[in-house]
């Protein structure tokens, strides 16, 4: 990984916090500031699983991505 990036290890995590699972692995990026667009603070953090919960995650963006796709050609301009 280049730039800022920064790796977290899910160890780092206190083992009573809510929602988090053991062996997930946590990857964070914050883009430079001057790839910044318009300036604005961008933070990617990506949790890596498998299994159930994964499906589930991917189910979830597929519908969002699907909605995003509709909106879009229905707000398409002309031209």
């Amino acid at each position: 990984m280049s730039g800022t990036g920064q790796r977290e290890n899910p160890g780092n995590h206190p083992d009573d916090t809510p929602g988090m699972l053991h062996n997930v692995r946590v990857i964070s990026y914050n883009i430079p500031d001057g790839e910044r667009p318009g300036g604005i603070k961008v933070r990617f953090t990506i949790r890596v699983v498998t299994g159930k919960r994964a499906k589930e995650i991917d189910a979830r963006q597929a519908r969002a991505i699907l909605e995003v796709l509709q909106w879009q050609r229905q707000h398409r301009k002309p031209g």
